[in-house]
């Protein structure tokens, strides 16, 4: 990612709601210090030694699907990014009471982490019901844009997977756009059914089950060519 004078358009809303809970709020001290990346670069394959893949997930919300990956795959490096304190607190609790190893996690914008790593660096990468920004005049600010495309083409291993959803149909449409004017993507669904029905290792999360969207979950699957 090239290095701008230019400040980044927040991709997210509120950085914190309600009052943190005391437990979560002693993990944010104690735990986060130990599982956050390395300040500078770095290569998310080597956070953990004998992992065989890295994996990334862009707005884990409270960090339930980052953590049920997490205990699926042992064998997997799973970095995550949240700018919600709330969440990250959230997360923190599940890593903690599932005690989780191979969990990485960044308190921050993703789009700031994702600078920090060498080309082809991850096999997976998650947007799961970001931030839609429904309003005209704030689409510049949703996470889909032609130079995060660019970005996530370029961390992705050849034969990598990306997978974006949403509840928003609007959103859909525009981030489906913006994937497919990448000549280093490729769409997977073969039909309608392959982006209406959730994918075989999807893990449903309460957020999810609220159906805040005007739409049901629109999943969209990519391979990197």
């Amino acid at each position: 990612m090239e290095e701008t004078s230019h400040p980044l358009l927040r991709s997210y809303g509120r950085i914190k709601s309600r009052p943190i809970k005391p437990r979560q709020a002693a993990l944010l001290d104690s735990l986060l210090p130990q599982i956050r990346p390395p300040e500078g670069a770095f290569d998310p394959r080597a956070l953990r030694p004998g992992a065989s893949e890295a994996w990334l997930e862009i707005g884990f919300g409270g960090g339930e699907h980052m953590a049920s990956q997490a205990a699926r795959r042992p064998d997997v490096l799973i970095l995550g990014c949240e700018p919600f304190l709330n969440g990250v607190a959230s997360a923190l609790r599940h890593v903690d009471e599932q005690r989780l190893e191979n969990v990485r996690i960044h308190d921050g914008d993703a789009r700031e982490l994702m600078g920090r790593m060498p080309d082809a660096s991850l096999t997976r990468v998650f947007i799961l019901f970001p931030d839609p920004w429904p309003k005209a005049r704030h689409h510049k600010r949703r996470i889909v844009q032609p130079e995060i495309v660019a970005e996530l083409t370029r961390l992705l291993v050849p034969g990598g997977r990306l997978r974006f959803a949403t509840d928003v149909s609007n959103y859909a449409d525009w981030a489906l756009e913006r994937f497919l004017a990448s000549p280093e993507l490729e769409w997977t669904a073969q039909r309608a059914d392959d982006w209406r029905r959730p994918p075989a290792d999807h893990i449903t999360t309460r957020y999810e089950e609220k159906r805040l969207g005007d739409c049901e979950p629109v999943f969209l699957d990519f391979v990197r060519l």
